[in-house]
């Protein structure tokens, strides 16, 4: 189905449960999204992938965080994203390349594990996020000292995500009654069969949407800003090359929403999951 028609299942299926009022607030948190799973052949979404090269155009620096250059994590198409998205990303937004600075996997570089050990875990210039112009996108070396990983080519599986039961997102919505003794909003308890609809996002690798936090922890934003003014734009759990570190958790990536009304992924930033 195409994205308003789901939309308008997804309406229908919260109100037959919530009741029309409940359901007219709920849906507003509703975001689109995608499970990234391995692509078969054919199936690849555009050039969305784990690892392998970055896609920058010609002339791009490539991220650094204290002298020691950032590693390309994941590359993701919007292009072959951008009909489930809607008006979420400026028109033109081509290829998203995320990067952070790689101190835990078996490639890591010493220099980038002497920095994490200086830097707080949550500091924003441990991650990056590079556009480029799809028509004006080139595979590019990283430089010396930055991990580089094995590519996988991603599958896209739309759908619609509600926020993770710690996010502060919740406090945005009034239930009511309907949430009267529940000490935390969870998707899950005020819909029990949500995760059997076909167009429910949980996934471990999932491009927008909302983040999920497994160590039951939340988003950590700059000056404890508010999560439903951030769009989340990646979430990549541990692969085989690589993981975050820490006692648990996946890495995320958000963007203040005006910022990417207006393409400026200069602003966003790093939000992980970790112990």
């Amino acid at each position: 189905m195409d994205p308003e028609t789901t939309f308008s299942t997804l309406h229908t299926y919260c109100a037959e449960r919530l009741g029309a009022p409940s359901a007219a607030r709920l849906v507003r948190l509703a975001r689109p999204g995608f499970e990234l799973t391995e692509a078969g052949a054919g199936e690849a979404a555009g050039h969305s992938r784990f690892g392998g090269r970055a896609m920058l155009e010609p002339g791009t620096p490539w991220p650094e965080c204290e002298g020691v250059p950032l590693s390309l994590l994941a590359v993701i198409d919007t292009d072959a994203l951008a009909p489930w998205l809607g008006d979420l990303l400026p028109a033109g937004t081509g290829l998203l390349n995320f990067f952070a600075l790689d101190s835990e996997s078996e490639r890591c570089d010493p220099a980038a594990l002497e920095v994490s050990f200086k830097l707080d875990l949550l500091d924003r210039r441990l991650g990056a996020v590079v556009p480029a112009r799809s028509a004006h996108a080139m595979e590019t070396d990283a430089p010396a000292r930055s991990s580089v990983f094995g590519p996988v080519a991603w599958a896209a599986s739309p759908g619609f995500a509600f926020p993770d039961m710690w996010d502060p997102a919740w406090d945005a919505v009034d239930l009511g009654s309907v949430v009267d003794d529940m000490p935390l909003y969870d998707i899950t308890n005020l819909l029990p069969d949500w995760s059997e609809q076909p167009y429910a996002l949980h996934a471990e690798d999932m491009a927008f949407g909302w983040p999920l936090f497994p160590t039951g922890s939340s988003p950590t934003l700059p000056d404890d800003e508010d999560s439903i003014h951030y769009q989340h734009l990646l979430q990549l759990s541990g692969q085989d090359e690589w993981w975050i570190g820490g006692d648990g958790g996946w890495m995320h990536w958000s963007i203040p929403a005006d910022a990417l009304r207006g393409g400026d992924f200069s602003r966003a930033i790093p939000t992980p999951d970790i112990w």
